[in-house]
This record gives C-alpha cells, sequence and structure tokens, in this order.
C-alpha cells in the first residue's frame, strides 16, 4: 500500500487528477418508503406464525440509551422480491407491518457518483416512477396471506410517499456546516426534487430544517423528501423516525376523514328537523358517535405512543422536526378540533334526547292523571 501511495504522490499531476475525478464523490443509497393504512389493527404475533418473518430490532440511537428507548410492539419486517424499474434499477425490497394497521413497503438502491447525478436522479424518481403502483401490488398479494390477522381491513387505503437520500461517504469528509456551505444547493434540489437551480430564498428556507448530533453528520428534512450523510448505523435511526412519522400522518389523516364522515352524518340528521321524533332519533346517532370518538382515541393513543425516545433528546428533536415537516401535528390538531366539536355534538344529541324523554314522561303522567280523574268522576256520576 505504501508502494501505492508513492506512485500515486509522484505521478504527473494531470494524471493524479484524472484518477481523482474517477472516483465518486457521493456513497451512499436511496430508499422510498411507501406506506398504506390497510385495517384498523394488525395481530404481530399471528402473523408473524403466518410468515415466519422476522421483528424489527430496535433503533440504534446515536449514544448508548436505556432499554425503554424502543417501540412498544416492534414491526414485523418481511424481505420482498426486488423491482426492477424500466431504466434497468434493482431495487432491493422489504415490507414491514406496524400494529395500528399500518403496512411500510421500503425499497432500497445503491448509490455511487457525482452531485448532478444524485440531483437528476432524485427529481426523476420523485416526479416520474410510480413506486405506489409497484408497492400497491406487492401489498395486495401480501394481505391475501396476512387476512387472519387483520382487523377490520379498509376497502380503500390511503397512502404516503416519501423519499431518502442517504449519504455514507463524501470525497474529502466534509464537516456538516462545510457541506451545507459548499453544496447547500444540490442538497436543496435533491428534497425538493428538482434540477434547476433554486433561489436563495428557498435554498436556506430548505436548509433551515437541518439537524446534527456530531460535526460530521448532516440530516435535512422536507415534506416530501430528506437528505442525511451519517454512517449506516448513525442513519439507521434517523430512516426508522422518518418512516415512523409519515405512518402517524397516514394514521391522522385516516381519522381526519373518518370524523368528516361521521361528523356530516350527524349534521345530516340534525338538518331533518328538531321535532320530537327527530329528537328521540338522536339517541341512536348520539349512541354510534360516541363509540367512534372512543375508538379514534383509543387508535391515536396507540399509533402516538408506539416509540418512545425518554432518555435521547437528540431522537427526539429528529423526531419533532421531521413530524413537523410532513404535516403531523397540522392533521392531529385537525383531528383534536374534530373530537371537540364531536363531544359538543354528542351532548347536545343527549341533552335533546334527554329533554324529549322527559317531555314524554311529563305527558304520561298527564294522562294517566286525567285517566285517573276521569274514572273517579265518571264513578261518581
Amino acid at each position: 500500500m505504501a508502494l501505492d501511495s508513492e506512485i500515486i504522490l509522484h505521478l504527473p499531476e494531470t494524471d493524479r487528477m484524472a484518477r481523482t475525478a474517477a472516483e465518486p464523490a457521493l456513497r451512499g443509497s436511496v430508499l422510498v418508503l411507501i406506506q398504506f393504512d390497510v385495517c384498523e389493527e394488525i395481530r404481530l404475533d399471528e402473523l408473524r406464525q403466518i410468515f415466519g418473518a422476522r421483528t424489527l430490532e430496535q433503533p440504534s440511537f446515536k449514544h448508548p440509551a436505556p432499554g425503554y428507548v424502543r417501540y412498544q410492539r416492534p414491526p414485523v419486517v418481511e424481505p420482498i422480491e426486488p423491482l426492477i424499474l424500466d431504466s434497468g434499477e434493482r431495487l432491493e425490497g422489504q415490507i414491514k407491518y406496524y400494529d395500528y394497521g399500518v403496512l411500510s413497503v421500503v425499497f432500497e438502491l445503491p448509490f455511487s457518483g457525482d452531485w448532478d447525478t444524485l440531483v437528476q436522479m432524485g427529481s426523476r424518481w420523485v416526479w416520474d416512477v410510480d413506486f405506489e403502483k409497484h408497492a400497491s401490488r406487492i401489498a395486495r398479494q401480501k394481505l391475501e396471506r396476512a387476512a387472519p390477522a387483520l382487523v377490520k381491513p379498509y376497502s380503500e387505503w390511503l397512502s404516503e410517499d416519501y423519499f431518502i437520500f442517504h449519504v455514507r461517504e463524501i470525497a474529502g469528509s466534509p464537516s456538516a456546516s462545510e457541506l451545507c456551505a459548499s453544496h447547500g444547493g444540490s442538497i436543496a434540489q435533491i428534497v425538493r426534487g428538482e434540477t434547476a437551480q433554486l433561489s436563495d430564498g428557498e435554498r436556506n428556507e430548505i436548509l433551515q430544517s437541518r439537524i446534527s448530533y456530531y460535526p460530521n453528520d448532516l440530516a435535512v428534512i422536507g415534506w416530501n423528501a430528506a437528505f442525511l450523510y451519517d454512517s449506516q448505523a448513525g442513519a439507521e435511526t434517523a430512516i426508522q423516525l422518518l418512516e415512523y412519522a409519515n405512518s402517524q400522518l397516514l394514521e391522522f389523516r385516516h381519522y381526519d376523514e373518518l370524523l368528516t364522515r361521521e361528523l356530516g352524518i350527524v349534521y345530516a340528521g340534525l338538518d331533518k328537523g328538531t321535532g320530537m321524533l327527530a329528537r328521540w332519533r338522536l339517541a341512536r346517532a348520539a349512541t354510534n358517535l360516541h363509540t367512534v370518538l372512543l375508538d379514534v382515541n383509543e387508535l391515536t393513543e396507540r399509533a402516538d405512543n408506539a416509540i418512545k425516545f425518554l432518555s435521547d433528546m437528540f431522537s427526539a428533536r429528529l423526531y419533532k422536526l421531521a413530524a413537523a415537516k410532513v404535516g403531523v401535528p397540522d392533521y392531529k390538531d385537525l383531528v383534536t378540533q374534530k373530537l371537540q366539536t364531536a363531544e359538543d355534538l354528542y351532548r347536545f344529541m343527549v341533552d335533546q334526547f334527554n329533554q324529549s324523554r322527559a317531555f314524554v314522561l311529563e305527558l304520561m303522567v298527564v294522562i294517566i292523571l286525567v285517566i285517573e280523574l276521569v274514572f273517579f268522576f265518571g264513578g261518581k256520576v
């Protein structure tokens, strides 16, 4: 090895530059996450018996963390057949099953090349390749066997996709700050899926959503994609938290649609009138609405508490940033507001029913009194 080094050092300047240029500037992989909300719950123990699949190992956090920093119920993982695109690219894949009813298909392609190649590839994958179609086909094939483990499967699936550009090695091993200064524009293009140069304002806005733990690692999080500069082990935490954040977004989107649909049914019932019979029918509608409220509260709590990072503050901050960028807090606020509206409507309907019932009871008492008076005076006559 020493001889090789000396030879390189004594090569003419043009030869050394050519050899350096031939080496790829970047090495890493590109991951595509396609997630589907398929049912209310997946019985993981039963699923594991059906597929003989393994349980996902706990995240490898940036620094040692106690045992309770983990998934409460780790997802079940199963490998899937490679996906070969029309371009000839061969992507390895796996599928993950979460107990709160989300299925995640992950495709991965190793990458080596320069910044321009990664920018072009990112844009093509984000906008031109229909990964959802491929993932949906695979997911439906798998769930045909997994049907016994699904609780209340949905006929229609909501979906989310997300792209992760993980770079393990960069020529010169720059620090995070040096990387943002020298290639911040390219990173912004990759996160946005754009091939055109972005404005300074847009680039700065994207780079504001960055976080680092060590000087030589970097995560830039966007709403549809993320750029990671880290070792394989170091990036694993960020990848899992990005996947978890997107699965939460999917769940809250489902709850938002469910509550919107249920509230629409209630409003339609209220519009039919406020007469005696209409108020009496509110009892059943109130019971149905209350059942939905209990179900949504239970399911949101399960999805919200699926993973804990009580003693790993960096992972907690990384998750908070990822969740904010993909829109989890916005949908969570919508669900919370609709839950409050549903609670108010439930109390209103119960009050209306109670008033109707009280009126009927009072009317019955009056009728009974009238009948007794009739018999009393009739007997005297």
